[in-house]
Parts: structure tokens; sequence; C-alpha cells
């Protein structure tokens, strides 16, 4: 495995390097009118993209998907994707979600974890198979199709993908956590 970067490979926009435009974006974000979060400001370094991946990230963060559901399916990711920064924030949000704390420490040990509803396990099994493969199984689509309804069928990868990119981009870049922020447990824990 590829060794994270410890330092930042891009540093955040410091305030006083901020146009209006970046101005307006990062004051927009959660925190960003008085402590804007490190992913906000180091991505603000490319305006153009920001401008037009935020409105995809905030849909997937307010869509069809119950909170709750969407948070394992995020954890998993972070998990999946070994992205400290993703995982932290998203515990935090996790459990205004609605996750038990001591779901959120079951998320690393996967979906055949013992504690598990069904469906819960086949939300981690659908993260776990799209990181693997690139598609949901049959079997995970069945589970899933007999709660959801279409659009939030579809959002179930669309938001895995969001979050892999979002790992991926992480990870690249060095974005430091925010002091007191968790880091990810250690594997097999």
């Amino acid at each position: 495995m590829t060794s994270r970067p410890v330092r930042p490979r891009l540093a955040p926009l410091p305030r006083e390097a901020w146009s209006e435009e970046v101005r307006t974006m990062i004051e927009r974000t959660p925190g960003g009118a008085t402590e804007p979060l490190n992913i906000f400001t180091t991505l603000v370094r490319h305006p153009t993209l920001v401008r037009r991946w935020l409105p995809f990230g905030t849909m997937l963060l307010t869509g069809e998907l119950p909170p709750r559901d969407r948070e394992l399916l995020i954890l998993r990711t972070a998990w999946n994707c070994r992205s400290e920064y993703e995982w932290g924030q998203h515990v935090r949000i996790g459990l205004a979600a609605g996750l038990a704390q001591e779901e959120i420490d079951r998320v690393p040990a996967g979906p055949a974890a013992p504690g598990w509803s069904p469906f819960d396990a086949a939300l981690l099994r659908a993260a776990d198979e799209l990181h693997a493969d690139a598609c949901v199984s049959d079997a995970t689509w069945a589970v899933l199709a007999g709660r959801y309804a279409e659009p939030q069928l579809i959002e179930v990868p669309m938001l895995v993908g969001q979050y892999h990119m979002v790992g991926f981009t992480l990870n690249s870049l060095g974005v430091q956590r925010e002091p007191g922020v968790p880091g990810l447990p250690l594997r097999g824990s």
C-alpha cells in the first residue's frame, strides 16, 4: 500500500489569499464563515472545479438516502480508501445522523461483523463491492431494492463513487485533519 503524506502536499489557502469568489464559496461550506475546513480551503486552489463539485456533493448529502444509511456508506468507503480526513469528519456527521458510536466502531469489521441488521450489512457490502469490483452484486442489490425506491438505488453507487473521489483526493493532497477530529481506527480493531 502506498504511504500517505504526513504533511499537506498543497497547503490550505490562507484567508489573505482568498479572492472574493473563493471567500463566497468557502463561507457557504460547513463552518466556512467561522472555522473553514481544510478540505475546502485546500480544494479552492482550483476554484473552477470546486464551484462545480460543491453542488453535487451537497446534493448527495441532502439527497434521497436516509442520513444514517448515507453515513454508513460514507464511513465504509472512507475505511476502504484509508481516508483519515473523510473518516474523521463523517464520524461526527454519522453520530448526528443517528449512528451509535458502537456502530461506527464496528464499520471497520465490515458487513459480516455480528450486530448488523441484514439491511445495514447489505449497505456495507454494497460499499465493499463497489470498492472491489465497481459493481453491486445481484444479491446485495436485491436487499437494497427491497427497501429503496429507484432514486435511492441510483444514489448508492453515486455516493460511494463521490466519496472514493474525495478520499483519493484528500489522501493524495495530504489534507490534514483539524485538531480534535478522530483518525481511522487501527486495522483489525
